[in-house]
This record gives structure tokens, sequence and C-alpha cells, in this order.
């Protein structure tokens, strides 16, 4: 592996885990996208997954006030996180790893945009999806160790409060990251490649938490917020485009019209956000 691939791991893990820190998830969904420009999601996975075991430990650990209130509304989901994961994991060690990076960009593209548009239309049956949803983010997370904008989605959606919010992202995260590291040893894809990721996330991860829990008290939660979104969509919509070329579903000057119609939508957006909030 090229050190320059390296290095660019460690910087974006370093701004991941600030964010994380700040908004209490949002590691991996920062990472991926990025490092799957350098490596393959057989290769990132099983290296994200023992680190995001730490961060959402600590997420819970900061947040286990609010676990009494939030519980009963997040069992279902955990049932569901189960069976996802043992479907996602095996999903990982089977498909090409090109549609990998392909259909994970696929899946983030339209659940960023949608987080940035601020849609919000409360479940009324909520138990209903419970099950459900939980196989959606339980593969989808042991396929990509990403699983945070659905949840912020449904959790937003539904109104919970900020501490409530962060106790059940770190129930479920904890859940789904320890079920996908033991669904990887059965199926054999932890790596000497996997492992030498490690040195270079760690650190980052240790500066980068308590930086976003100190920087998020200095600044406004929500502007923070969109302009990560912002920048997520653009390298996922970028990502997506050169994945497209490397699979040879369209030439380089079309593929790239992904990433121009994503800028002008998020762009639209961003404006609109500003100009609909309301005065400090």
């Amino acid at each position: 592996m090229d050190h320059m691939d390296h290095i660019v791991l460690a910087l974006i893990t370093l701004f991941a885990a600030t964010v994380n820190g700040a908004l209490g998830y949002g590691f991996s969904s920062l990472t991926v996208p990025v490092a799957l420009l350098f490596y393959t999601n057989r290769i990132l996975n099983p290296a994200l997954v023992w680190v995001e075991i730490v961060i959402n430990s600590y997420v819970l650990l900061m947040n286990r006030q609010s676990v009494p209130q939030v519980w009963k509304r997040i069992v279902p989901m955990l049932f569901g996180v189960f069976l996802g994961v043992v479907i996602g994991s095996y999903i990982l060690s089977s498909v090409h790893p090109g549609w990998l990076k392909f259909s994970t960009y696929c899946l983030l593209l339209p659940l960023i945009l949608l987080q940035a548009a601020g849609v919000r239309r409360p479940i009324k049956s909520e138990r209903s999806i419970g099950v459900p949803f939980g196989i959606g983010i339980g593969t989808l997370y042991s396929v990509t160790t990403i699983s945070g904008p659905p949840l912020a989605l449904l959790f937003n959606n539904q109104g919970y409060a900020k501490q409530d919010f962060r106790a059940a992202l770190g129930v479920i995260r904890i859940t789904e990251s320890t079920l996908t590291a033991v669904a990887y040893y059965f199926l054999g894809l932890y790596t000497l490649e996997s492992a030498q990721l490690i040195p270079y996330i760690a650190p980052s991860v240790l500066v980068g938490i308590p930086l976003g829990t100190y920087l998020i008290s200095q600044m406004n939660h929500e502007t923070f917020r969109r302009w990560c979104m912002s920048f997520d969509a653009i390298v996922v919509a970028f990502g997506m485009s050169r994945v497209i070329v490397e699979l040879k579903l369209a030439p380089s000057p079309e593929a790239y019209s992904i990433l121009a119609l994503t800028m002008a939508i998020d762009g639209y957006l961003l404006f609109r956000f500003f100009r609909d909030r309301p005065p400090p």
C-alpha cells in the first residue's frame, strides 16, 4: 500500500472522529467514502469495526443516563440488527469489491441528501418498522460499517431529544459493531493488511473525539452538522462517479455528471438552510 494512502486515512479519520465527538455519530459515514478511494471494503471494514466498538462504547458511556428512556423503543431494531449483520457479513465475503463500493455510494447519497433536506414525517406505528429497519441497518453496517445516516434520519424524524438520540445511537451501534466483529471472525475476514491500518486510525480517534466535544460547545450545532453533510455528499458523489468509471458503466465525462448534479442539489439545500435559519 502507498504511504500517501495511509496519510490520507489518518487525516480523514481525524476529521471524522472530530465530527463524531461533536455530533455523536459520523465517524464511518465520513471515513468510508474517502477511504474507499484507496482500499476495498474487505480490507477497510475489519480495521474500522474495532475502532467503532471503542467509539460507540464511549458514546454509550457518556449518554448512559438516557438509556432507560429509549430502551423499549429500540428493542425491535436490535432483533433486526442481528439478522442484518448475518446477511451483510455474508455479502461482504462473497460480492465483488467494485460492486460493493458502488452499492455503498448508491445507498449513502440519497440518505445524506434526505438529511440535508430536513425531511420530517413522523411514523405513528414505530414498533412495526423496528425489525425491518433493524435488518436494513444491520446489513448496511456489516457491508460498509456505516449506519449513522439512516439512524439519524429516523431518530430526528421521530423527534428524539438530544440525549435520547445519542443514547439510542450508542446502544444500536455498539450492538451492530460487536456483532459484526464476531461475524467477520467466523468468516475469516481479518487479515494482516487490515490490521496494518489500525495504527493510522487509532491516534486520530484519540485526538479527534475530545476535540469534537470541545468544538461543538463553541459553535452552533445545526450549522456544524449541515456543513459536515455537504462535505459528505460531495465526497460520496465523487466516489460514485469514480467507481462508475472503474466498473465501465459510463465513460469519464458522463460519470462525473453525478458529482455535478449532487453539488447543485446540495448547494440549493445549503442556500435554503441558511435562508430559513432563524437569526441567532
